[in-house]
């Protein structure tokens, strides 16, 4: 059950970042969610903005730990950390 819990808060890791990446270009970008990644990939700044979607990882983070799911919020953190180095790389 540990590993289902850690995995379960990965996948949430995963999924508010890429909430959190679709909400910035839908709402502070005039572009849409495809041409947005093309455009900023493009230019070199899909990793600022992947960053900038995890931010919702946070909220996720500190909910998760209200609820008691320590093990679920350390998944986030450890998606939080995957994307931190994958975003070194793109």
């Amino acid at each position: 059950m540990k590993k289902t819990d850690l995995l379960i808060g990965a996948l949430i890791g995963f999924v508010a970042t890429f909430l959190g990446t679709y909400v910035f270009f839908t709402f502070c970008t005039e572009y849409s969610f495809l041409e947005g990644v093309k455009g900023m990939k493009s230019q070199g700044f899909l990793g600022k903005v992947i960053t900038l979607g995890a931010i919702l990882n946070l909220v996720a983070f500190f909910i998760l730990l209200k609820m008691n799911k320590e093990l679920m919020a350390r998944g986030v953190v450890f998606a939080t950390i995957l994307l931190a180095i994958i975003t070194m790389f793109v």
